[in-house]
Parts: C-alpha cells; structure tokens; sequence
C-alpha cells in the first residue's frame, strides 16, 4: 500500500493514468465509472507546458472548436458515440458551448473547469500532481501525456518501445480582443446562413484583391520564430517537420499565392450584406468564451514572431487596432508508431499492461484524442477484472479509429482525424445507387455504426 495525498492505495491494482489532457481525463472518468480506483498524475501546474496556461484538466490548446456537430457527417458521428458511450467531456462541452455555426465549440474554461471539478470530486479518482518521469513498472498504465509528453517520460517511451524521433510540430491560432475589433468593417455571417441555432455565428473580415495581394506579401516577408527545442532542429536539419492537416498559414502562402484563398480564407458562402456579393477573401473570427469577449482567428495558426503577428494581422480588415491577448505559436507534438507498437484496444504488443491514448496514440484532434481516452479507459477497465479487453466494432468510428492505429502503414504513419474514408464503405449496390449522393451514403455509413455500437453496448 502507498500513500497518494493522504489516501492509501494499492499502486499494484490502482490503474495510473498519466496525463490529464482530454484523454486522460476520459480514460480516469471511465475507470471510476467502472468502479475501480484510478490514481490520475498530472504534472501540471508544477510543471508547465510551452503550450498550456492553467493546471485545470482537459486544457484546451489549439482552438475551442470540437468540429461538425451537423448530423451526419464524420466528427458528428464520433461525437454521437462518445455521448452513447457516457463521456464526461461530452457533458462538459454541452454545458460550456458558445455560438459557433455547425460546429460544437466552447468556453475553454468553462469546459476544463466542468472537466477538473467532476474529476476532483470522484472518490475513486486520486490526483498526484507531479511530473511522471518513467511508465510505472507493475499495475495497469493508461499513457495519455499528449503531445507535449515531457522529455524524461519521452526517454522512458523511447527506451521501452524504439519509437525514439516520432513528432512533428503543431501550431495555435491567435486571439483577439472583441472589443477591439472594427465591427464597422466586419460582417456576421455563418456559410452559406448554416448554423444549428440559425445565428450568424463568425464575424468575417472581408478583403479586396488589393488588400489580399499586399496580406499575402506581407505573410511572406514575415520573420519566423525559431523551433524552441534546440535537438529538433539538429535531428531535422532546419527543416521544421509540420503535419500536413494542420499546417501554418506561411507554409500555405508558400505553395502559391491563391492557397489560402482556397483554405482558411476562402470566401465561399459568405454574403456581405452591404455589397450582396462574396468577397475576395475572408479572415473568419470564431467565438472562444461565453460572454463573447474573445474571438480566434479560425485557421490561422501561425509560427511567425510575435511583433510579426501584430503588424501582419492588423492589415485585416477589422483588425486594425486589434490587441491580441494570445499569439499563435508553434510547439512539439510527439506520437508513437502504432501500426508497429499497438493493437486495436491501445495495448503495448509487447506488455499488454500499457495502453496508449489521445494524441500520443497516433490520432489527431480533440474528439479523437477523448474518443481514444474513453477506450483506453475502459478496457484497462476490463483488464483489471480479468477480462479480454472487448474491440470495438469495425463499423463504428471509434473502432475505425483504432483499426487505423493499429493497421496503418508503419512506414508512411501520421496522426489520423476522424473521416469516412476511415470507416467501411456501404455495400457495391448501395454505392451505385447513391452513385451522385455522398449524404445517402455518409447518412447509411452513420446508421450503420449506430446499429454496431448498440450492439456492442448491449453485449
């Protein structure tokens, strides 16, 4: 028997997870939903992050959108079956959502306060706030550190799996003072009027040609701001290894001058009401907190130093006095090889004992890291009765999420969001004959995964 703040408990039957991101948080809820004691080590705030600002759990980084919630579509469909599966974020995201078109987005701290306080409150959950050097040697693991997973633990990974240069970089979007925002020269609108509560969800700074032409110049011209971790850019020799689903908008303007307009600035959708016609591009500023007192620049995450930002983004239109109360940045996200290191329930193939979730898995994105978090969760669960972990169905995208991490080429491995093109296709006479219907096909994906799931459930 240990002692973890005041609580004895058997460290031996006691599941650890280490990390309280989305996952980790996820997997501790489940465990304690199972009824089984969870000892949750969180090194923050002891120790920060280059990315995270709080010690509260579940912190999110990047941006406060949890993608589609439009029915019928793939991160919807992901969304759904969390929510079937009993998820705690879920319920918190629910209770913290702000306006955000199709898309489930929330206060950031409404949500990871909800997250924290549940999780704080659970008798069966003991929090040890101290940083995890090493994966424990006996008991059941839930390793949910993320992608900012700090260097001892990295090493600890590295020695016990090879999986010793797996990362890329990532990059977070600025943030604007709403107040500071020109509402004169921005406009409210959501694309093409969609939006599940019928509002006008983004504030759009629209640009001439002339203003989109002298942006993107000045995007070019910018100064970067170097890679914070020095071995990095030994190990890539100055060649900054960004993922390809998330890419700063310098490397977008790099690629030709017309790529943003087709990518984070693309106008499509969106009248201006005061010339009833799509502008040349857009900037789109999304909601971050219930009081509507901060915006985010959607889709511009960004590595260029922070006067740079400023002097570059207030060429916006809208955005000409704006302050900024978070800059973008770049930081390390390190993931393992799991085509070659994990099976379709998360576990180590070489010790059955450590499962893998969120980030550090091999998924990308916030509903794909809890998704994994709540499976991890639950089978280190079933492992610790004695049982066979249960795989999730083929069908489902929780278990397609899987069979990517599990089957996808070792070789060519990146982190995956969750997309159709993951999940089985419908049958050769269904394709034919929703042929020219991708919503009939996508519609008859859903339907089957909500079938499997509830099989599954009920087994």
């Amino acid at each position: 028997m240990e002692t973890y703040n005041g609580k004895r408990l058997n460290s031996k039957t006691a599941i650890h997870v280490l990390g309280a991101g989305l996952a980790g948080s996820e997997a501790a809820w489940q465990i304690a939903r199972a009824g089984l004691d969870c000892i949750l080590h969180e090194m923050r705030p002891v120790r920060q992050t280059p990315a995270h600002r709080t010690g509260d759990f579940a912190e999110l980084v990047c941006s406060n959108s949890l993608k589609s919630d439009a029915e019928n579509t793939a991160p919807w469909l992901l969304k759904q079956e969390l929510r079937r599966m009993g998820s705690l974020a879920m319920e918190a995201a629910q209770r913290a959502r702000v306006p955000g078109g199709h898309a489930l987005t929330v206060d950031r701290e409404v949500f990871a306060r909800a997250m924290t306080e549940a999780i704080e409150s659970e008798p069966r959950i003991t929090v040890v706030r101290e940083e995890a050097e090493r994966i424990p040697e006996e008991g059941i693991v839930v390793v949910a550190t993320g992608p900012l997973t700090s260097g001892a633990l990295a090493e600890d990974i590295g020695r016990r799996t090879g999986a010793g240069g797996l990362y890329f970089y990532d990059s977070i979007s600025p943030i604007v003072d709403a107040e500071t925002i020109d509402r004169e020269k921005v406009f409210a609108a959501s694309r093409y009027g969609k939006s599940l509560d019928g509002g006008d969800d983004y504030l759009n700074c629209p640009f001439t040609k002339v203003e989109y032409e002298a942006f993107v110049d000045a995007l070019l011209a910018a100064e970067s701001a170097d890679a914070h971790i020095e071995e990095d850019r030994a190990i890539h020799k100055g060649k900054v290894p960004f993922f390809e689903a998330c890419l700063p908008v310098e490397e977008l303007a790099r690629r030709g001058r017309d790529t943003l307009r087709f990518g984070p600035m693309k106008p499509v959708g969106l009248d201006d009401p005061r010339t009833g016609r799509w502008p040349y591009a857009v900037i789109q500023l999304r909601q971050e907190d219930a009081r509507a007192g901060s915006y985010n620049l959607v889709g511009f995450q960004n590595y260029m130093k922070f006067p740079e930002q400023k002097r570059v983004f207030r060429m916006a239109p809208g955005l000409e006095r704006a302050e900024f109360l978070r800059y973008g940045q770049i930081h390390r996200n390190t993931y393992i090889n799991g085509p070659e290191l994990l099976n379709e329930t998360l576990q180590l193939k070489g010790d059955g004992r450590v499962f893998f979730a969120g980030q550090i898995s091999g998924v990308e994105g916030y509903v794909e890291s809890l998704a994994t978090g709540l499976m991890a969760g639950r089978w280190a669960a079933q492992t610790a009765r004695g049982e066979e972990p249960r795989a999730m169905p083929r069908e489902t995208a929780m278990g397609s999420l899987t069979h990517y991490i599990a089957h996808a080429d070792a070789k060519r491995y990146q982190p995956a969001n969750i997309a159709f093109d993951l999940l089985p296709p419908v049958e050769e006479a269904l394709r034919k004959k929703w042929k020219h219907d991708k919503r009939a096909r996508h519609a008859e994906v859903c339907r089957r995964a909500a079938e499997a799931l509830e099989a599954y459930v009920r087994a």
